[in-house]
């Protein structure tokens, strides 16, 4: 019989890991695989260790990684498949936005159908502010223009995959993880189940509107030199447009005698090209930071204790 290894990254999730657990095992109930349940605990303040604990007390198959401070979900679900021994892998949600009753149906796809790998995608943004739905939306139509790789809007790093994929995954040990990018860079066939938006069951989100604005930015320098190209017509747009403008002042002087006035638009013009200019530097930066950190060839994740 196969394996399925379930990774669930957890960060503060006290209230939220009985339901999923009680809701796991009612929904993949009569399934014909084992289960390993997979929590990683991504350094919580609550009590989300204590209950992953005592899970692991009365269930055998669940087990948990516990990290010696917050890395992150990214680092989380890195920590998890490289961890996981199932023939099959799945990531899924504490909170339930990710339904364990779509799990038959993945199966089903790979095992039959001949998939790598079964992903979820939500079809809706019920329940969710609407200025958020307004940028998400706006992301995925910027990345998919300006990157290669294609990214599915409201795709969610719910999903279920081979283990061949897997190892592709854990073959890409970059520290500025996107890995809704990182599962579309490394190809096999996938199959997308559509679903509406489901709300948390307990707890609050983790992912305030600040930090999502700079996972954007994360993704967008991970997978396209985009900004970089635009940096540069920058500035080729503003030397050809101050050449004009020298020639047009110079011939005006010369055969109208007109000295060049207007000190307001002078400092305009000045403040316009300063701005261009640390705008371009600001993407450079990005660029240069991110290749520092790879530089430094840091862990991904510490582990602090494990079962």
């Amino acid at each position: 019989m196969s394996t399925v290894s379930v990774v669930i990254p957890c960060y503060n999730e006290e209230e939220a890991v009985p339901l999923f657990y009680e809701a796991f095992l009612r929904d993949t109930q009569g399934m014909p695989v084992t289960f390993e349940l997979l929590f990683v605990d991504d350094g919580s303040r609550d009590g989300t260790l204590c209950r992953l604990e005592q899970l692991s007390q009365k269930d055998e198959r669940v087990h948990y990684l516990s990290f010696s401070r917050n890395f992150g979900k990214e680092s989380a679900m890195f920590a998890g498949m490289e961890a996981a021994t199932g023939d099959y892998v799945a990531i899924m949600d504490v909170d339930l936005q990710d339904p364990p009753s779509l799990l038959p149906r993945m199966l089903e796809a790979i095992q039959n159908e001949g998939y790598d790998c079964v992903a979820s995608r939500r079809v809706t943004r019920k329940g969710e502010p609407p200025i958020r739905s307004f940028f998400a939306r706006a992301f995925y139509r910027l990345i998919n223009r300006i990157s290669k790789t294609e990214i599915v809007d409201g795709a969610r790093d719910f999903r279920l995959m081979t283990r061949q994929m897997v190892e592709a995954i854990l073959q890409l040990r970059e520290v500025g993880r996107f890995s809704k990018g990182l599962f579309s860079w490394v190809g096999f066939q996938t199959k997308w189940l559509e679903y509406e938006n489901v709300e948390r069951v307990a707890g609050e989100t983790k992912w305030s509107f600040w930090k999502l604005l700079l996972y954007s930015i994360d993704g967008i320098t991970a997978f396209s030199t985009a900004p970089l190209a635009i940096a540069s017509f920058a500035g080729v747009l503003f030397c050809l447009i101050a050449f004009g403008m020298l020639l047009f002042f110079f011939f005006k002087t010369i055969f109208f005698g007109d000295p060049v006035a207007g000190f307001p638009a002078s400092i305009c013009i000045i403040l316009l090209l300063g701005g261009i200019q640390l705008f371009c530097i600001g993407i450079l930066g990005q660029y240069l930071s991110k290749t520092y950190l790879e530089t430094k060839k840091r862990p991904i994740y510490i582990v602090k204790t494990r079962k």
